[in-house]
């Protein structure tokens, strides 16, 4: 699996020769799926649509590496369930694909597990969270060098936790998001997994895969899922087309995304039904992890949500923080505020009819939230007691 195409104008190229087609869009592998089929099916005793743990190497015939070791091998095969506890009565059937058990806690190993397993010596990202600890933490394993580029102002904490894995790792003054494409423009003799680099989307794909084998015969109605670069996105497009193209799926689920409102290129895009997205001037944002003003796939996942009749959603600060507290005292799950504009989403798009108490929905939680802890300046509610009070306390709490 050498060859590269561009979705949009269907120009070829050859692995290694470039990452972005002459017409400026992204490229990503061109997968021969037509003979595809859904390897073994597992035992499923509890009768849902549950899939028992496996990894996404399962899938590893339409996938642009086959040989995987280390950390790379443990990559994908995340849970997923339906989450009664977080459905509104007039909203649809909701399950919860939760990336943030990954090896290093999010979906970003997916693509760097593919990536990884495929180039050789020192590998390389731009990034300044999951994606930058994930290409660490699988450079480490494998006994590589690993180069990691963040921003200027990138938390100490955030640094502390990429520098475990000892990689070589340089805070760059200046215009941080012109790191992108200076990495495609020069060759530095490190390879680069960028956020919508091919491999990293080959890797990605199995997300919908794995939702779509989980679903079988079916399919959802939707698939909801946070979007900053289009990487992701893209990944899941790619699989609903190539899940079509084998004939394993009938039709593709609506592809829905949702942005923090501070930073929302790609839902400014599809509000003033545009075909392109343009580069916006965002605020910060508690998403810090899908703070991206000008995604280099943006067009791409645009497209995709065209294709499959779908929707790009704006969450608000207030909106988004109250999701995240209630998937952690409702669902169980701390996620990343990045990742609870997902729900959020669901939410949103129920109150605007577009969803039905009838449909299934699958939404992709794509980081943990304990990497990161409360956000700056909350007090945890904790009381403090005496030991000779511990009976009474408890006995009330119980009563």
């Amino acid at each position: 699996m050498d060859r590269l195409v561009c979705y949009e104008c269907g120009e070829a190229y050859t692995f290694g020769e470039t990452s972005r087609c002459a017409c400026g869009e992204p490229l990503w592998f061109a997968t021969d799926a037509a003979s595809f089929s859904w390897p073994d099916e597992q035992t499923n005793a509890a009768g849902d649509r549950s899939l028992g743990r496996d990894t996404l190497w399962r899938y590893r015939s339409v996938l642009p590496a086959t040989a995987p070791t280390e950390l790379a091998a443990v990559a994908g095969g995340t849970p997923f369930f339906r989450a009664r506890s977080i459905e509104a009565g007039d909203g649809p059937r909701i399950h919860l694909k939760i990336e943030g058990v990954s090896p290093t806690g999010s979906f970003k190993d997916r693509g760097t597990a593919v990536g990884i397993s495929r180039l050789d010596g020192p590998i390389g990202t731009v990034s300044h969270g999951n994606m930058a600890l994930s290409v660490a933490a699988h450079a480490a394993a494998t006994n590589r060098d690993a180069v990691i580029l963040v921003a200027e102002d990138t938390p100490d904490s955030r640094l502390a936790m990429i520098a475990q894995h000892d990689p070589h790792l340089f805070r760059v003054r200046g215009e941080y998001g012109r790191l992108y494409d200076d990495t495609l423009e020069h060759d530095l003799g490190v390879s680069f997994l960028n956020s919508d680099s091919p491999l990293r989307v080959a890797g990605q794909k199995t997300v919908a895969y794995e939702i779509c084998e989980a679903f079988r015969p079916d399919v959802p109605d939707a698939i909801v899922l946070p979007v900053s670069s289009g990487g992701q996105a893209s990944g899941v497009w790619k699989a609903l087309r190539e899940l079509h193209t084998a004939g394993l799926i009938a039709t593709l689920p609506r592809i829905c995304l949702a942005q923090a409102e501070r930073c929302d290129p790609i839902a400014q895009a599809f509000r003033r039904g545009a075909s392109r997205v343009d580069a916006v001037s965002g605020e910060p944002t508690a998403a810090v992890s899908i703070n991206n003003a000008d995604p280099p796939s943006g067009t791409r996942a645009l497209a995709a949500v065209s294709e499959t009749d779908g929707a790009v959603v704006s969450i608000s600060e207030d909106a988004m923080l109250a999701e995240t507290d209630r998937l952690a005292a409702d669902a169980g799950l701390s996620v990343e505020p990045s990742c609870a504009v997902a729900t959020a989403g669901v939410r949103k798009l129920t109150a605007a009819g577009e969803f039905a108490p009838t449909d299934d929905v699958a939404v992709i939680l794509t980081g943990s939230g304990y990497k990161y802890g409360p956000p700056p300046g909350e007090t945890p509610p904790i009381r403090e007691i005496d030991r000779a009070d511990v009976p009474e306390v408890v006995s009330r709490v119980s009563s």
